[in-house]
This record gives structure tokens, sequence and C-alpha cells, in this order.
């Protein structure tokens, strides 16, 4: 199955003066009861925070919480005494496990463009953890880069307790790519700049696909273009 969704279906939100944000499942004030998750794949938010605003301390649990920082940057602070800032091309895991608070702040002079992305964990009762990694992969080019994972194998990556593996890819126009999968695992794409065909589907800014039992999921790029792959279990006893 392959299903495809525009840029203008997603749901816009706006909180006061201070952020935008764009949401690909359903989260806060938009519900929609056949669009609440993508396998552990609850949240997939696109944010813009102004300059001096951010997100108040707030608590959480049981949710395995992944931000993406693609310009700018964002200052991180929680119950388990991080604080910290977060640039373009870094990456944060939050494990909230049992319970945690934290709260993320722009206190620079620019807009901040992140991704938020929850996961259900695959182990509920767990401690609080945290994770921060530097991995440069808004230079790389021509490759998937994975960025977060629950596999082991993978190194240089930012861990997280789900069986999934978000990627990054930055592709220059005319570059083919094929990513191998299995029919137990399903995908998602969401187009951040340009334009690519994926599996013959044409996808333009932000536009986004949703792919499930394919075993070859092909990239073609008509255009300079970047994109986020999320690989995940179909089922949820793969979770």
């Amino acid at each position: 199955m392959i299903k495809q969704i525009s840029a203008a279906e997603r749901h816009e939100a706006l909180t006061g003066d201070w952020l935008r944000s764009n949401y690909l499942f359903s989260f806060a004030d938009y519900y929609d009861p056949a669009n609440v998750q993508f396998g552990p794949l609850r949240v997939f938010n696109e944010d813009y925070v102004s300059p001096d605003s951010g997100f108040p301390t707030h608590p959480h649990s049981e949710m395995e919480i992944v931000t993406i920082v693609l310009d700018g940057e964002i200052t991180h602070t929680d119950s388990l005494g991080n604080d910290l800032i977060i640039h373009a091309g870094e990456v944060q895991r939050m494990t909230s496990g049992t319970g945690i608070t934290h709260s993320e702040a722009n206190k620079s002079k620019a807009d901040v463009h992140l991704l938020q992305l929850w996961f259900l964990p695959n182990k509920r009762g767990i401690a609080p953890s945290y994770e921060h990694m530097k991995i440069d992969f808004l230079d790389t080019k021509d490759e998937l880069v994975p960025l977060v994972t629950g596999q082991k194998v993978m190194e240089d990556v930012v861990f997280i307790n789900s069986n999934s593996t978000i990627f990054y890819g930055n592709f220059g126009q005319g570059k083919d790519l094929n990513f191998q999968t299995f029919k137990i695992r399903k995908s998602l794409i969401y187009v951040l700049e340009g334009s690519i065909i994926v599996n013959g589907i044409e996808l333009d800014k932000n536009d986004q696909v949703r792919l499930e039992e394919q075993e070859v999921i092909t990239f073609h790029a008509t255009s300079k273009a970047s994109f986020i792959l999320v690989d995940v279990p179909a089922v949820e006893a793969n979770y």
C-alpha cells in the first residue's frame, strides 16, 4: 500500500505569536481517528519557534521524544539536570519513561526550525534518560544518514527505545537510490526541500508518502532535495 499526502493536508497550528507548527498526526487540538499514528510513530511535528520564546516546562511519560534541529538553536533544560544548546545538525533523544519534565527555549535572535518525532517505547516503566549528538547530517550529500535508531549495531547514531530508525537524505538533482526494506516494515517519507519521486510517486516540498508491504523503496531526485525517512515496524509486537 502506498498513500500520498500533500502538504496542504497537514494540520497547521499557530500558538500565540511565537510558534508555527504543522502536524502530520493527531496532536493537541487536531484529532483525526484515521490519522493517530504510523506503527510506533505517534507524533511528527514541523515547528518554527520565534526568538525569545519557547515551550515552557511541562511533563512527559512513556514516550521516546526526538528533536532534530534543522536551522537555528534551541536550549534544552530538564529535570535530569541537563541544560544545553542544541544547534542545527544536532539531534536529541529524551526517554520520558516513568516521568520527566523539560523545557525548550529559543534564546537567540532568529527563528528555530526543528522537527519533533515521538515514538511509543518498546519497554514501559524504564528510567528517564537523555542523549544529544552532533551528527552534521546537514552537510552530507547523496546518501541516507541514520540519525536515530533502536538498532545497536549502528554506530554514531542516537539510540531510541523503539525498533525504528530515522534517516536524513540530502540528494543532488538526478540522484537515484534504492532503500531495501521488508514487508514486515513500513516507511514514511517527508520532503523538507525540493522534489523527489518515491516508488513512482512525485513529491514536492512538505508532501509525504506512507508505504507498507514494500521490499524496496526507490528514490529519484528531480531537483536538489532533502527529506526524512522514518522506518518502523508494521506489527505492534515488534515496536
